[in-house]
């Protein structure tokens, strides 16, 4: 998304999915789906920061000399940023493949490699999507019109 434009657009339709969200959360009786509404307003506050900032530099770079392209390199880096956004709502799963760890929500790091009298074993958590109701549609539309990626799993162990 290299044109001014874009960000406008991705502005107004991150602003109007908030408001939904928003209007949505007032209706909620179950404490789950209010702390979902609430991460996913936080997540879309992030993305519209972002999206506005990206469109300060984008002005910067028109109105100003960057005879340097500190501002055009900067603007790449946001944007990148941008592009690789995700909205966690439930548990976050990092797996290190080289070093057979993982950990949950930026927590501690544990090891998935277990050795008894059988051989070796590699075990780790999986995620399974979590039941969302209403909300759901919601999660996938945002998903699908800002392409802005969003997690809503819990991490299971077998």
């Amino acid at each position: 998304m290299s044109n001014e434009w874009d960000y406008v657009k991705q502005y107004a339709v991150l602003a109007g999915y908030r408001l939904l969200v928003l209007a949505d959360r007032v209706g909620c009786e179950d404490e789950l789906l209010k702390t979902l509404h609430d991460r996913l307003l936080a997540g879309l506050d992030g993305a519209i920061h972002s999206t506005r900032h990206i469109l300060d530099l984008q002005r910067e770079l028109v109105a100003g000399d960057d005879q340097e392209g500190t501002i055009s390199c900067q603007l790449q880096g946001e944007e990148e940023i941008f592009a690789c956004r995700t909205i966690v709502l439930l548990d976050e799963l990092e797996i290190d493949y080289f070093t057979y760890e993982y950990r949950v929500n930026g927590g501690e790091w544990h090891n998935a490699l277990s050795a008894d009298c059988d051989g070796i074993e590699v075990c780790y958590p999986r995620t399974v999507e979590a039941e969302l109701g209403p909300l759901a549609a919601v999660i996938r539309d945002i998903a699908r019109e800002t392409g802005v990626a969003i997690s809503a799993a819990r991490v299971v162990y077998d």
